[in-house]
């Protein structure tokens, strides 16, 4: 499967273009929630360099700290070879990373502009939903984030180069990738079908708090068909930090409604 395509002495990427599909699909929808709560749409798209810069330096810095064994690489690796680890074309983009990098981007805008950062937390809540379901399409192209070895009837295939040392005679695989996407597209139509349901008993936060519970709940279970799982000090990090960001989400969210 081709990776990208030539122009000039340029190479660009399937994965890179993904990518920024989902980004600009995540802003578009962004500038609709904005307009639907009064604001000025423009704000989106100021915001959005910053939201891309974060997250792109987030998920690049995360992936970094927690390597999958696939990757071939380690984090004392990256730090020696600093060229490699600015290599974000290449894949390796942590999403735990990037939503922490969009958050300080965010926040620093809020304060330098006057926007109330909860509020808008909860205008991109859809928005990250949505450039997440996309952007999972460019580890297909890469074929990365594939599963456990199934012959159900969507299985995937990845060819020898892709496969784990361990599994080089196994030629299909659960394309977990595929699971992602559509578990933040339902995750995108459930944000969006609160903030109008309940609009009237939301407090400022809310959305972006059901998107830290329903996100982290699906990568917490998809997490078990991993075969390469970034493991620090013997556990799955990603897998963990899941299971608490879910979890303080949940009892922030009720704490916040407790009395009502």
């Amino acid at each position: 499967m081709p990776e990208g395509f030539s122009v000039g002495p340029f190479f660009v990427r399937f994965y890179g273009i993904i990518l920024m599909s989902g980004a600009v699909a995540g802003a578009f929808l962004a500038t609709r929630e904005a307009r639907r709560r009064g604001y000025d749409p423009e704000i989106v798209w100021d915001l959005f360099i910053y939201l891309l810069i974060g997250g792109i330096v987030g998920a690049r810095i995360w992936h970094i700290l927690t390597p999958s064994p696939s990757s071939g690489v380690t984090t004392s690796w990256y730090l020696s070879h600093p060229l490699d680890a600015l290599a974000v074309w290449k894949g390796g983009l942590g999403i735990p990373g990037a939503v922490i990098g969009g958050l300080i981007a965010l926040y620093f805008y809020s304060r330098k502009t006057g926007i109330n950062f909860a509020e808008w937390t909860d205008i991109g809540a859809p928005s990250l939903a949505l450039g997440q379901a996309i952007g999972r399409w460019g580890n297909f192209v890469n074929q990365e984030l594939y599963g456990a070895p199934t012959n159900l009837p969507w299985k995937i295939y990845i060819d020898p180069d892709h496969r784990l040392a361990n599994y080089q005679s196994v030629e299909y695989y659960h394309p977990l990738f595929l699971y992602e996407s559509l578990w933040n597209l339902m995750n995108l139509f459930l944000l969006l079908w609160i903030s109008r349901r309940f609009a009237g008993s939301l407090k400022n936060g809310d959305v972006f708090l059901t998107y830290l519970i329903v996100y982290p709940l699906g990568r917490f279970l998809l997490d078990f068909l991993r075969l390469d799982a970034s493991l620090v000090g013997g556990i799955n990090i990603n897998q963990t930090v899941m299971a608490v960001v879910a979890l303080c989400a949940g009892a922030a969210l009720y704490l916040r409604h407790r009395k009502a």
